[in-house]
């Protein structure tokens, strides 16, 4: 008797991961929707019941079981906490590859696993291709919507427990497919940012809780020109946020090219900031999923959306990995993820630091 492969399908109440679902229920998979409950702050409105109740009802729609993953605590404890110290720090985190990390392929492969899932699937634009029965990674043909710089972190054994059933296909093709099997959520619009800051923004979030005390903008030659919210929430090539003395309409964007959390000032340029060519980056909590040789060119990205530029590999160590850009890029923020190709393959990636 063939044994029919069992998949949790993260059900967000969005097109993407209902597309997802109704393709593996049409692969031959015994599919179940799944909604992972996150924290959020009581002094927000989060709108997850809602979000919950059209997973249920695209659950509904495809015949599937539904189940909610309670990932309250390892949410609150791995992303929201840990997005607020990394700002105590002075460093920039990114809360997306967080989520993922902790929650998506961390709480929630960790339930599908104690029920007896074979695979979890999500809606991520971004592609598994096995090679020699491993499975790697590699971006999403809709370069619109790749997400492939979210994934970084996904070892080896978690991208063999994952499936990425949407990302051969474009977005448009996605709501096209929706609309013709009559899925609720055809229509419905993006999701934007994360629970835990819905409509507000990262120093309204924060304040809760840092102290954040106003402070100064300097520019290059230690000028006070303007003042700011709390050095603690800026980041590096930011170009908002701040108030400058000056009220010439016709003043070029300032950007932050530095800040100093002691003395609580950020300095402020004409141009963001870039490292020069050869300038060594250091990436901590690396993963590296496929063989990468010291002294091998690969592309790399600081920034979501970045256009890909050529590194030098310099160093390679268990948890570590040090690279040169080629040629002179944007400084990054220290914090972000710099994640690493070869081609549409994604190697893997770091943390800036």
């Amino acid at each position: 008797m063939t044994h029919t492969k069992t998949v949790f399908v993260g059900l967000s109440g969005g097109v993407d991961s209902s597309v997802a679902a109704l393709r593996l229920i049409q692969q031959g998979y015994r599919v179940v929707g799944v909604f992972i409950k996150v924290w959020h702050p009581d002094f927000m409105v989060c709108n997850w019941e809602q979000e919950r109740l059209d997973a249920m009802r695209v659950a509904a729609h495809l015949g599937i079981p539904f189940l909610t993953c309670d990932a309250e605590a390892a949410y609150k404890n791995g992303v929201a906490d840990y997005f607020v110290s990394e700002y105590k720090a002075g460093r920039t985190p990114n809360p997306d590859i967080l989520c993922n990390r902790e929650i998506k392929f961390g709480a929630f492969l960790d339930f599908a696993k104690t029920h007896g899932a074979d695979f979890v699937a999500t809606g991520h634009y971004a592609r598994r291709i096995d090679v020699d029965e491993q499975a790697t990674l590699h971006r999403g043909v809709d370069e619109s919507k790749d997400q492939s710089y979210f994934l970084w972190t996904l070892t080896g054994e978690q991208l063999n427990k994952t499936l990425f059933p949407i990302g051969d296909t474009t977005k448009g093709n996605i709501r096209k497919e929706a609309r013709r099997t009559g899925i609720t959520t055809a229509a419905k619009k993006d999701s934007q940012g994360i629970c835990f800051l819905g409509h507000v923004d990262i120093p309204e979030f924060l304040s809760h809780y840092v102290d954040l005390t106003p402070g100064d903008v300097l520019n290059s030659d230690g000028q006070v020109i303007g003042t700011h919210v709390g050095a603690l929430v800026y980041t590096v090539g930011q170009r908002h946020g701040f108030t400058l003395h000056t009220s010439d309409t016709a003043r070029s964007s300032q950007y932050v090219v530095t800040k100093d959390i002691e003395r609580n000032t950020i300095t402020v340029a004409p141009t963001r900031p870039h490292l020069k060519s050869h300038t060594h980056v250091v990436l901590s909590q690396s993963v590296v999923r496929e063989k990468v040789q010291v002294s091998e060119e690969i592309d790399a990205q600081f920034r979501y959306r970045q256009s890909p530029f050529r590194v030098k590999v310099l160093e390679i160590k268990t948890d570590s990995l040090v690279i040169e850009p080629i040629d002179s890029v944007e400084t990054p923020a220290v914090g972000q993820s710099c994640v690493l190709y070869r081609g549409s393959l994604c190697l893997g990636g770091g943390i800036i630091s």
